[in-house]
């Protein structure tokens, strides 16, 4: 009689089965889903790397051009410094007593200091105008960077 109850009691018994199909398909649409989060960050990370290059690129051609500025610049302040320069010693040469070189060069000192001045200002102007431009490209792109981020 016992084997009898166990053997019904067996037949009623139902095993939970394993269908391979729809594991199968949960692994495809798993690694889909992470081939296209793949595609999607590789995606972000080129465009990255374009915006970085065009940003470099900028702040160089930049950067030469100021260089540039501030290159004439200086040649401009040295020509104007050595022209007072050469003036005055010849009009030093044709003083003809103390005082007057004297005078010449009291004159010729407080011109300078004004020149020294102006040619200060300028080249700050210049500076200020160049350090500016030169940061503009990669303070655009990283506040576009932080911008894409905090959308993300």
């Amino acid at each position: 009689m016992s084997r009898t109850k166990t053997a019904e009691t067996i037949e009623n018994v139902e095993f939970p089965s394993f269908d391979a199909s729809k594991a199968t398909d949960q692994i495809r649409a798993f690694a889909e889903k992470g081939v296209e989060q793949s595609k999607e960050a590789y995606a972000k990370l080129k465009t990255g790397a374009e915006e970085t290059q065009k940003a470099l690129e900028s702040t160089y051609e930049t950067a030469k051009t100021v260089s540039s500025d501030l290159s004439l610049k200086t040649i401009a302040a040295l020509r104007a410094n050595a022209e007072a320069g050469f003036s005055h010693l010849e009009a030093l040469i044709g003083a003809k007593s103390l005082s007057e070189v004297v005078e010449l060069q009291t004159a010729f000192l407080r011109k300078r200091v004004e020149m020294t001045v102006d040619q200060a200002k300028d080249f700050q102007a210049v500076a200020s105008k160049a350090a500016e431009d030169v940061s503009k490209p990669i303070k655009t792109a990283f506040e576009k960077a932080v911008k894409d981020i905090k959308a993300a």
